[in-house]
């Protein structure tokens, strides 16, 4: 089942969006949310795989909630006003829905949740990672029934969902997603080059662009949190590296 969570502040909005829910059989309702703070609520304690936004809310719009979120789930917006469709794009929005939309409209919404759903939990023979014998710096993943060549200095960082990771690339926008432990990928990786700042996040320290307080910028735009357990660590890395007073 496709966790799901609905947000509109709109009374009649959001049962309509609630019921159209309960009619796709794959999708299983967590909470219905009449504002971000409420949804913000929701995600610090439940695991949601795709959240039905409402854009045009007040105190907090959910196009700014969802850009706060590090670890967003899939989104689908919904709102009345259709000249949010490009700027709902730009977050990685799964789809857009114009209101008022019928169930067909979105039961198309809900079909390419579960196409990016179904990509995401594919099931994985078994792992593998194995650094080549050359001398080449490069590691290979069983992903998808294939294995695949992946240069390290590629990896931008490593996210751990549970048993699986996704490794996000710099030359692919679509990460690979492997059966494997964190603590294995962590002993592979050259530890001057890579490093642990969370349990569920492993960073390359030569695509760092910022720290902000207890925060580290990747990537396009990509924020990741330091854990308490490993800010020590970090915290000497940078000493090591910080010039100025």
């Amino acid at each position: 089942m496709i966790r799901c969570l609905a947000i509109d502040d709109e009374p009649l909005a959001l049962r309509q969006l609630t019921s159209y829910i309960s009619k796709v059989p794959y999708l299983e309702l967590v909470a219905a949310c009449h504002s971000a703070r409420q949804a913000s609520e929701i995600l610090s304690v439940e695991s949601v795989d795709v959240m039905f936004v409402d854009i045009n809310m007040p105190d907090l719009s959910g196009m700014d909630f969802v850009k706060q979120l590090v670890n967003a789930p899939m989104i689908v917006f919904t709102t009345a006003y259709s000249e949010y469709a490009i700027e709902g794009y730009k977050v990685d929005a799964v789809d857009y829905l114009l209101k008022p939309f019928g169930l067909e409209d979105f039961r198309r919404s809900a079909e390419k949740v579960k196409k990016l759903y179904e990509r995401d939990h594919a099931p994985v023979p078994e792992q593998a990672t194995v650094a080549t014998s050359d001398g080449d710096d490069a590691l290979f993943f069983k992903t998808d029934y294939k294995i695949v060549r992946v240069a390290t200095g590629d990896i931008v960082y490593v996210e751990g969902m549970s048993e699986y990771l996704k490794i996000h690339l710099e030359s692919d926008s679509i990460p690979i997603v492997v059966l494997l432990s964190m603590k294995k990928l962590e002993e592979r990786l050259p530890s001057n080059r890579f490093m642990r700042i969370h349990k569920s996040y492993i960073v390359n320290l030569g695509k760092i662009r910022e720290v902000s307080k207890n925060r580290v910028l990747v990537g396009k735009d990509v924020s990741l949190p330091i854990g308490d357990s490993y800010r020590d660590a970090f915290g000497a890395f940078l000493g090591s590296k910080f010039l100025g007073k």
